[in-house]
């Protein structure tokens, strides 16, 4: 029996939850428009995210596309060429909520790219904690080609995986980026074998679903509010997480399941 279950956010996002591994799909599923990201499917996007990170039942998430040729090519411009600056602007609220609902997502989360990874596509990518690329993935940021900017986390994520002049040289330049070089660069985690990003991204999130929920959301809290503090402050943020969990079911439970050398049944509380 099937322990996956699919949830739809409009036509163009799904969510599938497995219960056995307790690892979620984030699925763009827009696949004739290569994933473009409209003002809908960002309104959808960020309505699944905001789902995601209110169960607690999922200890990893795992985001896909279900094109073959494109993880997500960016900002819908076709969209974007029928807009009024007072459109864009109603419009600037929505996409931000988007690229937010998953930087925000409280669970350690992967992205599984192959194909066209740019601009807004890239962006979501970067707002995952891990990507795992194929050799097909090409990736970058081209928005000043084209008169904007990296707007979805760009500018503020990129430096921080490759750091600060490297990332204005992308940035700048606008250059496409191929999958081997990119994981030279840092700018992906894992290159694997042709089209197996979806499912080694899987691999890894099970393997990360199995430890404590709670230990992971507070670990993954400490990473990202630590992040660009101070060493001081940094520690600080290390104990507050550290309070969350030392006196938590799920702390009980693993010391109990090591000493009596059995797999811990995380109450995840």
């Amino acid at each position: 029996m099937s322990t996956v279950s699919e949830e739809r956010y409009g036509e163009w996002i799904a969510v599938r939850r497995d219960a056995a591994t307790h690892v979620a799909e984030l699925v763009l599923d827009r696949p004739k428009a290569l994933n473009a990201v409209s003002a809908e499917l960002a309104a959808r996007l960020a309505e699944a995210c905001a789902a995601l990170a209110a169960d607690r039942d999922v200890r990893a998430t795992v985001l896909t596309s279900s094109n073959d040729r494109a993880f997500c090519v960016g900002a819908d411009l076709k969209e974007r060429n029928s807009l009024s600056d007072a459109d864009l602007g109603r419009q600037r609220p929505v996409a931000r909520a988007a690229y937010t609902g998953v930087l925000e997502l409280p669970m350690p989360t992967i992205a599984a790219v192959h194909g066209f990874a740019l601009g807004g596509g890239f962006e979501l990518a970067l707002s995952c904690d891990l990507i795992v690329a194929d050799p097909s993935a090409v990736v970058g940021l081209p928005e000043v080609s084209v008169g904007v900017i990296p707007a979805g986390g760009g500018t503020q994520l990129l430096p921080r995986r490759v750091g600060a002049a490297r990332a204005a040289e992308l940035i700048f330049s606008a250059r496409r980026v191929e999958a081997a070089e990119a994981r030279e660069l840092g700018l992906v985690d894992h290159l694997v074998e042709a089209g197996q990003d979806r499912a080694e991204a899987f691999e890894l999130a099970a393997r990360i679903a199995g430890n404590s929920p709670v230990g992971l959301r507070a670990a993954k809290r400490a990473l990202r509010t630590g992040w660009g503090l101070d060493l001081r402050a940094g520690l600080e943020v290390e104990d507050a997480a550290w309070r969350t969990v030392a006196f938590s079911g799920d702390r009980t439970e693993g010391v109990a399941a090591f000493n009596e050398k059995r797999k811990p049944q995380w109450p995840g509380e």
